[in-house]
């Protein structure tokens, strides 16, 4: 098949996954924002916030992972202009991702004194678990905004999660200015200070994206009088049995980048504070990828509906590709500005901190090498497991990325990220391992079940 049968695609594609992607950045771009303005507190204080996030990574994984349920179930029902269906999915999808966030809230708190057992640093520690209090009840409204979202690009609506990411961003950077560094009158609260400012802001995200689609035509029917509590025992079912296994996948990916942290922590409170300034870094990139896997579950998810496989299968190839093209701009940019990309993070006029600065910076730009290379198997297990989420397949693609990340890469960042191996380099060689594994076993994957929907249904 010709080129073009796929590069005509780009510019649907683009117009879909832009939106999803500076909305997905969005929320990275309140990490970047937090870990650049506590960076300048200090690396105990970067370090702090990193262990303190690597608790909400996790929680995160689970709520965000199980609203991705709603997108493709969403996306059929549309294609099918299934009004019922479509409205029963969002009720039943909002319902969960409330009890999951209240949920999620609850075990962080729980969760908390297992820092002490963790042989963290312990002024890293004190730190963290303040911190940790007021970021983990932003979990709440994080899922619920999570639930709405997957509606709203489950209908093709995907810039208005994206103006309310936008809005929750120039609030958190206000708050985070304020409260961090006491201007105006205000407390100086440091790095719970940071914790406040995410809060507020995604409160204030739920409420502005509900008042955009109350007002929007194609969605304001979905949203209005929902009866919250009367719930249809069948489809609670099927967003659970989709949920749970979309869940467990970014928990398996995000839970290794997590034990990266902790691993880090380890090594001392620089190296955990380099390693939190190279995943803060590739998390950025990693959002564009799953601005092209929310488009491939949305467009795969549209042509399940119409039972059109072979359309499928080459409009699933253009994001593929597209996705393909921007990993390698990315790894190209890392690569070329691995030894400036870390200076943004701390403050090298602080006489004080400068060893413990130019140690860290040191190591980050080493890690951002690793994360060069790795951009492209990062972008290509994402995209497919987007376009298998879209199909609806979830199981197998569960099993796949706990071998991958917990079988193969764990073990060995485990091995080679010993002071003793290649400490932090090392650890992320094994993060590279484990996603380059993903990447082909997913590509697998889909291109069997593709090739077995055309044959069956031609």
């Amino acid at each position: 098949m010709q080129l073009k049968n796929y590069t005509k695609e780009f510019k649907y594609n683009w117009q879909l996954a832009a939106p999803v992607m500076l909305g997905m950045l969005g929320h990275t771009f309140v990490g970047f924002i937090d870990n650049v303005m506590v960076g300048q507190l200090g690396t105990a204080q970067l370090a702090a916030v990193s262990l303190g996030n690597s608790f909400m990574f996790i929680a995160m994984s689970l709520g965000i992972g199980f609203s991705t349920a709603i997108t493709p179930l969403i996306a059929e029902a549309d294609a099918e202009h299934d009004f019922e269906k479509g409205k029963s999915t969002f009720k039943h999808g909002l319902f969960l991702c409330t009890v999951l966030g209240v949920s999620l809230f609850l075990l962080v708190l729980l969760a908390k004194p297992l820092m002490y057992f963790m042989k963290q640093p312990v002024e890293v520690v004190e730190l963290a678990i303040p911190y940790l209090d007021l970021v983990a009840f932003s979990l709440l409204p994080l899922i619920v905004f999570q639930g709405i979202k997957q509606f709203s690009d489950g209908l093709s609506m995907t810039r208005y999660p994206m103006y309310a990411t936008i809005l929750a961003n120039i609030l958190n950077i206000v708050f985070n200015y304020v409260l961090i560094f006491g201007k105006f009158g205000f407390p100086e609260l440091g790095i719970v200070g940071a914790a406040y400012g995410t809060l507020i802001s995604r409160f204030a995200m739920v409420w502005y994206l509900w008042a955009l689609l109350h007002k929007k035509e194609k969605s304001k029917a979905f949203v209005a009088q929902i009866k919250f509590f009367v719930l249809d025992k069948l489809m609670l079912k099927k967003l659970l049995s989709l949920g749970s296994p979309s869940a467990m996948q970014m928990f398996f990916e995000v839970g290794v980048f997590t034990a990266a942290i902790w691993m880090s922590g380890l090594l001392g409170k620089n190296p955990q504070a380099a390693n939190q300034i190279a995943l803060n870094l590739s998390s950025m990139t990693f959002m564009v990828a799953t601005g092209f896997s929310v488009t491939a579950m949305i467009r795969v998810g549209n042509q399940k509906g119409l039972q059109n496989y072979v359309n499928l299968r080459r409009i699933a190839y253009s994001i593929f590709l597209l996705g393909i093209i921007m990993a390698l701009i990315f790894a190209f940019l890392f690569f070329i500005f691995h030894n400036q990309l870390p200076k943004l993070y701390v403050d090298f006029d602080d006489a004080k901190n400068l060893a413990d600065n130019t140690e860290v910076v040191g190591i980050a730009s080493k890690l951002l090498i690793a994360a060069a290379i790795f951009q492209l198997s990062d972008s290509i297990q994402v995209l497919v497991l987007g376009a298998l989420r879209g199909l609806q397949d979830v199981k197998i693609p569960t099993i796949i990325t706990f071998v991958s990340y917990w079988l193969i890469g764990f073990p060995i960042s485990w091995f080679l990220g010993k002071e003793t191996a290649y400490g932090s380099f090392g650890i992320w060689l094994g993060l590279l391992a484990g996603l380059t594994t993903a990447a082909i076993l997913l590509y697998i994957r889909f291109n069997y079940l593709t090739k077995k929907l055309i044959l069956t249904n031609s």
